[in-house]
């Protein structure tokens, strides 16, 4: 099937050219008219914690429709305290300019707030003044202005941070920007740099760079048109450039290294495309379905920013497979032996058949298969060791470089201010058949309030039980059951800001970190708290970041044993084995494990954070998602590429030993090859300045070079060796059923000669 496409390229290569450059065309167009991508990297409001703020919303801001968004600035003075006039007067005077700003609605400084709220905007030292600029549009339109705003500002001698939601955000935007710009442009030069020194002709260096260029614009084009449909992360642009160029450039080597070697024996052009599209086209054929079932484990995660980046990356290799089957092999078609112009005589001299490093290397490790194999997956599981300690935790501003203006003052409000390192912990009693005001109710409302007051970690409860002290359980039953109207202000005060028809809120604090266990186990505990009639609910910080890791961690099995089976499969079509699927999976996550311990050690456990520049943190729980789903993909990309070859050298010698010494010497430099440019590419987005971009590109380059070496070249022969002929086994019912449909070359092994066995 793959030959006779081959030939139908061949023959209609100018056709086919013109049509890849139609597909160009609607790709900018895409582009052009696509839809908006988000920025929210937040769960869906499906979670425990969303469903309570959704009540909130209803009964206690049913008609806020907009959200005004607020910029918290950080005044300071090495010399002057808060108290001094000088001070003072500095202070109002920077922010006059705002009272005639008509997108401000209000200006906060420790000067014009109640006595009582007076503490909370000076520092502990007094050297350091907060001023909240509330401004009348939600986050998504304020952003626009800003800058502005800030513009008008002048400290004169005093010094000002500026941080608040609408920064932080603008600042992951901006960062992001100049990470993938960043990222483009150390890796292009580099990839081609490499293409030449692995093929020694800059004419074939350049091609399977364009089908690189052609993916990644056909995965954005496809992926902006998606989001005119549904919600698509920002983050899915950087997978799309991560995945597109690395797999793209994979397949283009195989496809044109192939080309060149039929060339060199002498073949016509038509049938040198023919034997590479049967071989090669073939083998990326499969591994871009491998590389995309690996991706779809995302889209388990519906609701979250994950099942859109794994949507992003199918788009883009299922791109990368047609341009490498279509435009690839026209332009080859095209150029015939002038692939090899421009060609530097002193790289990439051939050797004969049977020798060659990669050769040896085969051979010396099937001679000692054991003392190879036990140390290599010793090695590999030490490496994974340190995932025992993963700690997951959803990512904050933590994510931002230190030293980035927003995360400065962030950083400054938390430690310096008062109450700032506390967390808010909103509890929601919802009665759906009643109002919360009744005698009984009232009264499990007080109940449940002086039980979170004496939870360790707690530092105070507020709700409508708790504003006079002096008040017992039974004044609030008799004062909230009868009329209302004639209550005093402070309860007015908190019925109206925190009680609806059939709920009412408590807030209780405490002064651990929002991802702690110590919060969460609070979190835990009010949900479960049992009330008569009624529900107890949490939301806030804490109770999403205890939300998103169980959604995580509740749905990954079921991803991982769906990817694990559907590849199985997609594996027996292809070799007609099944054990060889079983050892690709095994072999995989042993790769996949030691990038997750290097993850956890470098990220989690802080080593190297001096060098690559970020605050050790907890492991964000999208992070191992995304690895999982991509590293899974690009290891069955090279297992299917090798064992292709290795079956492919197998049937035509019979003999396993010199399947898999020639497989290896045909495949193994250029998968080399291959992990070398990806590692490159994945090292230019772990120089990023998002943490959780940094992580995954350091995570993903460690994986493949682990799985591009210890795997490759140690592991996989070696467990070839010890099974033997056993390699290509199956059952005779699923031996006659891959004949009927599998993909592979269904022909008999040919009869063992005596060559390339390492004897």
């Amino acid at each position: 099937m793959f030959a006779r496409w081959g030939r139908f390229v061949y023959r209609f290569r100018w056709a086919v050219l013109v049509i890849s450059a139609l597909l160009l065309g609607v790709s900018i167009v895409g582009t052009l008219a696509g839809g908006t991508l988000t920025e929210s990297g937040s769960f869906g409001a499906d979670l425990p914690a969303g469903q309570a703020q959704k009540l909130i919303t209803a009964e206690i801001h049913p008609q806020k429709k907009v959200t005004g968004s607020q910029l918290t600035l950080i005044f300071g003075s090495p010399t002057l305290t808060v108290t001094d006039p000088a001070y003072k007067a500095a202070l109002e005077g920077a922010v006059a300019p705002l009272a005639n700003d008509t997108r401000v609605t209000s200006v906060s400084t420790p000067f014009t707030v109640p006595a009582e709220a007076q503490a909370s905007y000076i520092s502990r030292d007094q050297h350091e003044a907060l001023v909240i600029v509330a401004l009348k549009d939600s986050s998504s339109v304020s952003r626009g202005y800003v800058p502005a705003i800030l513009a008008e500002i002048h400290p004169g001698n005093l010094t000002m941070l500026a941080t608040g939601g609408v920064l932080i955000s603008q600042a992951f935007n901006k960062t992001l920007e100049g990470d993938l710009q960043r990222a483009e442009y150390l890796a292009l030069p580099i990839t081609l740099l490499m293409l030449v020194l692995i093929f020694a002709s800059i004419i074939a260096a350049s091609l399977p760079l364009g089908v690189g260029v052609l993916a990644i614009v056909g995965g954005i084009g496809g992926t902006l048109f998606l989001a005119r449909f549904t919600d698509v992360s920002q983050y899915a642009i950087n997978i799309i450039t991560l995945i597109g160029l690395a797999v793209a450039i994979d397949y283009s080597l195989f496809v044109v290294n192939r080309f060149r070697d039929e060339l060199a024996s002498g073949a016509t052009r038509e049938d040198a495309i023919a034997k590479s599209m049967s071989t090669a086209g073939r083998a990326i054929t499969f591994s871009g379905v491998t590389v995309a079932i690996g991706l779809s484990a995302m889209l388990f995660f519906q609701g979250t920013f994950l099942a859109s980046m794994g949507a992003a990356g199918t788009i883009v290799v299922s791109i990368a497979v047609l341009y490498g089957l279509t435009f690839l092999p026209a332009v080859l078609s095209v150029l015939g032996p002038w692939v090899d112009r421009l060609r530097l005589p002193f790289l990439g001299q051939s050797k004969p058949a049977g020798t060659g490093a990669w050769h040896s290397m085969a051979l010396w490790v099937m001679r000692r298969p054991v003392v190879v194999l036990i140390p290599a997956l010793a090695l590999l599981l030490l490496a994974g060791a340190p995932f025992l300690q993963l700690r997951l935790a959803n990512g904050d501003v933590d994510q931002l470089p230190p030293g980035n203006q927003a995360r400065q003052g962030y950083d400054t409000l938390v430690r310096d201010f008062p109450g700032q390192d506390q967390t808010n912990i909103t509890v929601v009693v919802y009665y759906p058949s009643g109002s919360p005001l009744t005698e009984d109710h009232v009264g499990a409302i007080y109940d449940l309030s002086r039980s979170f007051a004496a939870m360790p970690n707690v530092l105070r409860v507020s709700s409508i039980v708790d504003i006079d002290p002096s008040l017992s359980r039974a004044d609030y039953q008799r004062l909230y059951s009868g009329s209302t109207s004639q209550l005093p202000d402070p309860m007015l005060q908190a019925l109206a800001s925190g009680t609806g028809p059939h709920l009412t809120l408590l807030n209780v604090v405490t002064n651990k970190q929002y991802t702690s266990d110590d919060a969460r186990t609070i979190v835990s505990t009010v949900r479960a708290q049992q009330i008569p009639d009624g529900q107890v609910l949490a939301t806030g910080g804490t109770a999403y970041d205890l939300d998103i890791v169980n959604f995580i961690l509740e749905r990954t099995p079921i991803a991982v044993a769906s990817v694990i089976v559907i590849t199985y499969a997609v594996l027996f079509l292809l070799t007609g084995s099944v054990v060889l699927p079983l050892k690709a999976v095994i072999t995989n996550l042993f790769s996949i494990s030691a990038s997750f311990g290097a993850m956890v050690w470098i990220f989690q456990e802080g080593h190297l954070s001096d060098l690559l520049g970020f605050t050790p943190q907890s492991i964000d729980p999208s992070i191992p998602v995304i690895l999982f789903s991509i590293v899974f993909g690009m290891s069955m990309d090279y297992e299917v590429l090798l064992i292709s070859r290795i079956q492919e050298e197998y049937q035509r010698t019979g003999d396993n030993q010199a399947g898999v010494a020639l497989g290896l010497e045909k495949s193994g430099r250029l998968i080399t090859g291959a992990a070398a440019i990806m590692c490159a590419v994945f090292l230019a987005f772990g120089m990023a300045n998002i943490v959780i971009i940094k992580a995954i590109g350091i995570g993903l380059a460690v994986a493949i070079a682990i799985d591009a070496t210890i795997v490759r070249i140690l592991i996989v022969p070696s467990v070839m060796r010890l099974l033997g002929r056993a390699n290509w086994w199956a059952p005779r019912p699923l031996a006659w059923f891959h004949r009927r449909v599998g993909a592979g070359d269904s022909q008999p092994p040919a009869p063992p000669q005596a060559v390339y066995t390492g004897k």
